[in-house]
């Protein structure tokens, strides 16, 4: 199969979640033979911070601008059986305007931000990177988020076919390293900073770490701002690219996750970065949303923490305690949510379609 991808970025990491999550189903997509180009425009927030190794057997076409590139992207449609429009692809109208010119691909739209879509859809009446006439021209629309998000994609954006194609990992990549003493603490947190994150980080992290001054504390990510309220044993690393996401994980007996409020109010949406730590097998504490247990049992594949007082308590497990979660969780990711399972997911929508 040939298909052609237009998405946000697959070259660089900075401040999105979207780059590993195509760089797994692009390698896995090319281990399967398949043909894979995606057309990323080269914006600088992206160029100077580009942390893409290889391509892994797949295309990726970085253009200035979609008029310097309209010829080329044509033609890759032409020559494609699927052509997958994403939610903050910078030309995604353009993208989508020109594939449906084709009528014997398969169209697919795959909203990554599902819940940040709608509610803006809600709050402004349009959201820049959805076509002008909604998703029912598409023949399959995919979304990371699951449960009623795809009832709200069909009477809200016309969708008629949906599916929740959720995160995943890429096993060969993520898996228990050696620990690096740049990363070592006793809880650590991998983000980038969002106002809407920011409640629940100072609850489930900041607080935490003033009530426990002999533990180390560590977050590493982009965008933190100069207020943010840091304690004396909170360690900060800027940016930590995906080659070093092993060892971050694998450098503390425990990490946090946190949801941003749209995600968590709509639930049936786990950050990859869940399956990326379960991956390295690090015992992950969460905050709780709709629909986790369909992704791990909570107690047993993950902690659930809803404030400072529960952090506390998980800080207090014994090493052993930890490592057992984190191995019942590493079990469940390779049983279920690696690039593998999704690519395979994908290929069986795309060919119900076809």
């Amino acid at each position: 199969m040939k298909l052609v991808i237009f998405g946000l970025t697959i070259s660089s990491s900075w401040g999105n979640g979207h780059a590993t999550l195509w760089r797994g189903l692009c390698r896995a997509l090319a281990a399967k033979g398949h043909a894979v180009t995606f057309f990323e425009r080269d914006v600088p927030y992206y160029a100077n911070h580009r942390d893409l190794r290889d391509t892994a057997g797949y295309e990726l076409v970085l253009y200035p601008e979609w008029s310097e590139v309209r010829a080329r992207a044509k033609q890759a449609v032409a020559n494609a059986d699927c052509a997958i429009v994403t939610s903050y692809c910078v030309d995604a109208r353009a993208a989508t305007e020109l594939i449906l010119d084709f009528a014997s691909l398969v169209h697919v739209y795959y909203d990554l931000d599902t819940p940040v879509t709608l509610e803006r859809l809600r709050s402004e009446g349009e959201v820049e990177y959805l076509p002008e006439c909604g998703l029912s021209a598409f023949d399959l629309v995919l979304s990371y988020t699951g449960g009623e998000a795809l009832d709200e994609l069909k009477s809200q954006l016309g969708a008629r076919r949906v599916a929740a194609l959720y995160g995943s990992v890429d096993a060969n990549f993520y898996r228990p390293s050696s620990p690096s003493p740049t990363y070592a603490a006793d809880l650590s947190y991998l983000g980038t900073y969002a106002a809407d994150r920011q409640a629940a980080l100072e609850r489930l992290f900041v607080e935490p770490a003033r009530r426990s001054p002999d533990k180390r504390f560590l977050i590493g990510g982009a965008m933190y701002p100069g207020d943010f309220p840091w304690t004396w044993n909170i360690y900060f690393v800027r940016h930590v690219p995906p080659p070093e996401h092993p060892a971050f994980y694998s450098s503390s007996p425990l990490t946090l996750s946190v949801t941003r409020s749209a995600m968590a109010n709509m639930g049936y949406c786990p950050s990859g970065r869940l399956f990326e730590a379960a991956a390295c097998e690090t015992a992950i504490m969460s905050d709780y949303w709709r629909g986790l247990e369909a992704f791990f049992e909570p107690g047993r594949e993950i902690l659930i923490a809803s404030t400072p007082e529960d952090v506390s308590e998980v800080l207090k497990f014994s090493p052993q305690a930890l490592r057992s979660v984190g191995a019942a969780a590493r079990k469940r990711v390779l049983s279920e949510h690696t690039a593998d399972h999704r690519c395979n997911q994908l290929l069986n929508l795309i060919e119900a379609r076809a």
